[in-house]
């Protein structure tokens, strides 16, 4: 990978940053993003956030290598203390669990009045950054997914412009699954959801043979799943 190109995932994050202003990418990985954005003149100063010296360190020789030191900054801190006296029109935090991507935005709240616009990239449990979001006053204005090397990545797009996605009766489905997604259903979201569904159905018959009352609360909770999932698979 080099500053003219990016995964498949990391290209799709990119696509939705805003070319105005100044890009953030927390937990950088190397400044990938940063280089290529600024490289590419998709924004005009960006930030690589690192929590740890190695990466930051990474990050610096990227920057470095390819002459970009006046236009990407490489910042040591956790989450979004790396926004301490500057400002981000774009705050990007791609390739972490989602309750961790949620526990960055709660944790780093003070910093983001003047962000405009999240691009978040779960890895996993991505309906932890959607109640987040939901909860927070922030818009989800649009999802994508794809598929790349076997994996599944959902990106999710959100700013302050009042759009509400959700629908009352259907909300905590479309918390799951993802009211963009759920309309879109792209191939790669039937990938993910068929083996989810697969999943629970193992899972379920092997609860079954327990006779608790904790195991028959699971399995009423899988049922709801699996019944959200035919629906939207079929």
């Amino acid at each position: 990978m080099n500053e003219q190109h990016l995964s498949k995932r990391l290209e799709k994050v990119a696509d939705y940053v805003l070319e105005e202003g100044t890009v953030a990418d927390i937990g950088s990985d190397h400044a990938y993003l940063p280089v290529y954005l600024v490289g590419n003149s998709l924004c005009e100063y960006a930030i690589a956030g690192e929590l740890n010296e190695g990466p930051l360190n990474s990050a610096i020789e990227k920057i470095k290598a390819n002459h970009l030191s006046d236009k990407v900054e490489a910042r040591l801190g956790s989450g979004l203390s790396v926004l301490e006296g500057r400002k981000a029109d774009t705050v990007v935090i791609a390739g972490m669990g989602g309750p961790l991507i949620a526990n960055i935005l709660q944790e780093g709240q003070k910093h983001l009045p003047d962000v405009k616009r999240l691009v978040l990239q779960p890895n996993v449990a991505a309906e932890h950054v959607r109640r987040w979001l939901k909860k927070n006053g922030w818009s989800l204005i649009d999802e994508a997914i794809v598929e790349e090397d076997g994996h599944i990545y959902e990106i999710l797009v959100a700013d302050r412009s009042g759009v509400d996605p959700y629908k009352e009766e259907t909300v905590e489905k479309q918390l799951w699954l993802g009211p963009y997604l759920m309309e879109s259903k792209e191939p790669p979201f039937h990938a993910k959801w068929r083996k989810e569904y697969d999943q629970l159905k193992r899972i379920k018959s092997q609860l079954q043979l327990a006779k608790n009352t904790h195991a028959q609360r699971r399995i009423e909770e899988m049922n709801m799943k699996m019944n959200w999932l035919e629906e939207v698979l079929s």
